[in-house]
């Protein structure tokens, strides 16, 4: 995912605003719908961005993790109110992926969301694109 001109920082929070965060991303996206385990019951919609175009601003101290399968994915909860705004994907665990949905998404222009077969992950990663800066 190349820089493209049109990026800025989209600001985004857990439902209590303990936790706040940033992400650079132009103004059209596009965001993966999983079916997997963890998603469909919590209407994840996933922006993946690097490292550095990822800011918590506010909350470390508020986040819970919680791991399971293979422990590689870092889901990082609100303490005090349970939203995932965003977690380290097994998928690019060099980057963040960012719940839309916690998202102001008044900054966006256009929304792309596709589905991903989640629940046949294996099958469905190698078709992924990696994380650039």
């Amino acid at each position: 995912m190349s820089a493209s001109p049109d990026m800025t920082w989209h600001k985004g929070s857990c439902h209590c605003g303990a936790v706040v965060i940033e992400v650079q991303a132009p103004s059209k996206v596009a965001v993966d719908d999983c079916n997997c385990s963890m998603c469909a019951k919590v209407g994840y919609l996933h922006l993946i961005v690097p490292k550095s175009r990822f800011r918590l601003v506010k909350g470390e101290d508020a986040l819970a993790t919680y791991t399971f399968n293979t422990g590689t994915a870092k889901h990082l909860f609100c303490r005090h109110c349970g939203v995932k705004s965003f977690y380290v994907p097994r998928s690019h665990p060099d980057g963040y992926s960012v719940n839309l949905r916690a998202l102001d998404q008044s900054g966006f222009d256009e929304i792309t969301i596709t589905p991903f077969d989640g629940r046949n992950w294996e099958a469905n990663v190698s078709g992924l694109d990696p994380l650039t800066e």
